[in-house]
């Protein structure tokens, strides 16, 4: 492997003080402009590469972001397209670590990337996480964070987030306005946020149509196909079976879509579905889902926003917000009217 050219390289060979060509190579004022082209042309001719690392270190900025997300299904994918294209604009690299829904993991992914020596952090916590003290720590190290998507109320930091509330709500209310009046929740882990409000926007729904609530209806599970399929059996099973499932998750509705065709029932007629994310796979199922649209990649760039103005500012941030509204895409699943 051919030896990487140093300073002292360049320093040998022109009889100069490695301090003189360091200074050249940055354009020092008070190097002579011969001696600074003498320097630069040879550096040139030698292929030299400043020490990115040596840099960094001096300046104390590597351009790195370190990204922590629970996973990379297609939301969360998106999302990180939007951070990444905003991110590269910028002259930044984003380092992204996958949690896959594990607490240990999101506490070994933050050491690591603390080890690094990263710019900040931009978090999405995992369904698993319900004890901060690792996201505390980059705080107390001064570090820049950002959350989004999966935010926590507990700590003071800038955020970006979907109004969950009215998603739940607008998803609801079109069943209901298409006429179901026995409308299932598959709901997500009961401590992650996102989860409960997509619940809440449910329960209010209902209360506002005087609908009875029956949490017999309303299952918990996680955001994965098989569970929203197991999920599903179990409700069709019940002597007063639903006629509606709202899932607050693509990947459940399209487990909860195969639990109903197997079982006989004809959708929308006998049972209406209406999914959360809109999934390009909902429209490539048949019959095509219904879904409530979160606007990815636009919560993405406007995170990474976030973070650009948070490190280049002195003022305290800690207290903004941005939250994107949903917009419900009535598909076949759902449109029985």
């Amino acid at each position: 492997m051919e030896r990487q050219t140093t300073i002292k390289d360049i320093a040998l060979a022109l009889r100069l003080s490695t301090s003189t060509v360091s200074r050249a190579l940055r354009d020092a004022p008070d190097v002579g402009e011969e001696t600074r082209k003498a320097v630069k042309a040879l550096a040139e001719e030698l292929d030299y590469q400043p020490n990115k690392l040596a840099l960094s270190l001096l300046k104390k900025q590597t351009n790195t972001i370190g990204l922590i997300i629970p996973n990379l299904d297609y939301v969360l994918a998106t999302m990180v397209k939007g951070i990444d294209e905003v991110a590269l604009e910028a002259g930044y690299t984003v380092m992204v670590c996958q949690s896959d829904e594990s607490f240990g993991r999101e506490i070994v992914n933050t050491k690591r990337l603390l080890d690094s020596l990263v710019d900040g952090f931009i978090i999405s916590v995992s369904s698993e996480t319900m004890i901060f003290e690792h996201i505390k720590k980059i705080q107390q190290k001064k570090k820049p964070l950002v959350l989004f998507d999966r935010t926590i109320n507990s700590i003071a930091a800038p955020r970006v987030r979907l109004d969950n509330v009215e998603g739940g709500r607008i998803a609801t209310q079109h069943l209901i306005d298409q006429g179901y009046k026995r409308i299932a929740l598959l709901a997500g882990p009961e401590n992650l946020n996102i989860s409960n409000e997509r619940m809440e926007g449910y329960l209010q729904t209902l209360k506002q149509n005087k609908i009875k609530v029956d949490k017999n209806l309303i299952i918990h599970c996680d955001f994965n196909q098989e569970y929203g399929k197991m999920a599903t059996k179990e409700l069709l099973t019940m002597k007063n079976r639903p006629d509606a499932i709202f899932a607050i998750s693509d990947r459940l509705a399209i487990g909860a879509l195969l639990a109903i065709k197997e079982t006989g029932l004809k959708i929308p007629k006998d049972i209406g579905l209406v999914g959360f994310n809109n999934d390009p796979m909902t429209k490539l199922m048949t019959p095509t889902i219904s879904s409530v649209e979160m606007f990815a990649f636009e919560m993405g760039k406007a995170t990474a926003k976030i973070f650009l103005e948070m490190i280049h500012s002195e003022t305290d941030m800690s207290d903004k917000e941005i939250i994107f509204k949903p917009k419900l895409f009535v598909r076949e699943s759902s449109s029985r009217i």
